[in-house]
């Protein structure tokens, strides 16, 4: 049973936000003042080891904007964009959050006096509607570059808890039910502790069956449609509840709250939003209008930290578990996801699948690994991000670059 609001934090400013997520941590990063006087970016250029299809279309070179950010005192940090090469996830893709940050974010961040990071984002809100990604990119950043100065690790910084994090996978979708079942079995037998089955309209009920049929009693299952139904599918969607899944993952439209909640009000399986929260006001919207039980959390599509510890602590407060999704980032989004989902309410296996899984070879060392129990390793003793960046092999697959002082 989901709790009524305690409080609403949506009634407080941006500045009020800030102020409220630091209340419950305890940082010294909280307090490092932050001057960033110089921003590089870059486009790089990964394939992926396999193409990854979704009912929002098939990857198979990942596009990447990455971030090298320069603070006044001498500290660096790397951040990675999410955004993808075409809109079909989000609005933003990678030129458009190449283009904001230069023209939006860049002016507002460079040469500009931070008390701490949890003040960027209210600031790069200030008469910038949208474009979260774009803003996450810098925002994150100046959460990585507090650690740094702070001689912490990120995960400490945000307030995490835990050193290994669950990760599940996300398998993609297959020609044939035996195939993905096949994964399945893969998926398993390589000690993932939940799998994710990308479904859509006509490639979903005898998939399902055939993973269950395989591994079903071993790990916990959940779907993702990408916004790939309707609510004319309700009694279709209503024959998932026999297979005991974990939950639904975004079965309607992404900006759609009334409409998911009548679907949760017709199945029993846990109704999971992704793409419809992009800041807390959206988490509140949720847990009130009863559109899901879950929220999938990607500090990108949020907008940064400061939103990410903003809906942890809502969904903490009304017993509403979050887990981290992915973005087919590089080591650098990993390595910022890892320190999110080890904070307490990340209470299911999130998308942080070892380097391995995507990439020949990563842009970081070490790369992102798991034990046998699908454990991922949080480096809460190491200062920053806890990986080192690989810039020889960053600057070969360099496709694009500029460079922004103050």
């Amino acid at each position: 049973m989901i709790k009524k609001f305690s409080f609403r934090i949506t009634n407080l400013s941006k500045h009020d936000i800030a102020e409220h997520i630091t209340a419950g941590r305890s940082s010294a990063a909280f307090d490092q003042p932050l001057r960033v006087d110089r921003v590089i970016l870059r486009e790089i250029r990964l394939a992926l080891k396999q193409p990854f299809v979704t009912s929002s279309g098939t990857v198979t070179d990942r596009r990447v904007l990455l971030a090298e950010v320069f603070d006044r005192d001498g500290a660096t940090a790397w951040s990675e964009c999410v955004a993808m090469a075409s809109p079909g996830y989000m609005p933003e893709t990678v030129d458009t959050a190449w283009l904001m940050l230069r023209e939006q974010v860049m002016p507002r961040v460079l040469g500009q006096e931070f008390a701490g990071p949890q003040h960027v984002h209210a600031h790069l809100e200030e008469g910038f509607r949208g474009h979260n990604m774009a803003k996450a990119c810098m925002e994150m950043a100046a959460w990585a570059l507090a650690a740094e100065k702070g001689g912490v690790s990120l995960s400490s910084v945000l307030g995490g808890t835990r050193d290994r994090i669950a990760t599940g996978i996300a398998i993609g979708l297959q020609d044939s039910p035996e195939a993905l079942a096949e994964k399945a079995q893969e998926a398993v037998a390589e000690g993932y502790p939940r799998i994710k089955i990308k479904i859509k309209p006509g490639r979903d009920l005898d998939y399902i069956r055939a993973v269950c049929d395989a591994v079903g009693s071993k790990i916990h299952i959940t779907v993702d449609a990408n916004s790939a139904y309707t609510l004319d599918d309700v009694n279709h969607l209503m024959v998932l509840d026999e297979f005991g899944l974990s939950m639904i993952e975004q079965p309607l439209a992404w900006d759609d709250f009334v409409r998911h909640g009548l679907l949760q009000s017709k199945v029993k399986t846990p109704v999971c939003l992704d793409e419809s929260i992009t800041n807390v006001d959206r988490a509140e919207d949720m847990i009130q209008l009863q559109s899901g039980r879950i929220i999938n959390l990607k500090p990108g599509r949020v907008g940064g930290f400061t939103q990410s510890l903003a809906i942890h602590d809502v969904c903490a407060e009304n017993n509403v578990p979050v887990w981290c999704g992915g973005m087919l980032e590089t080591g650098i989004g990993r390595a910022y996801n890892v320190a999110l989902a080890s904070l307490p309410n990340f209470t299911l296996p999130g998308d942080v699948s070892p380097s391995a899984r995507y990439w020949e070879r990563d842009i970081v060392s070490p790369e992102w690994t798991m034990d046998a129990n699908g454990m991922v390793t949080v480096p809460r003793e190491i200062p920053g991000l806890g990986v080192d960046i690989d810039r020889d092999y960053i600057d070969s697959l360099t496709v694009r670059k500029e460079e922004f002082k103050n």
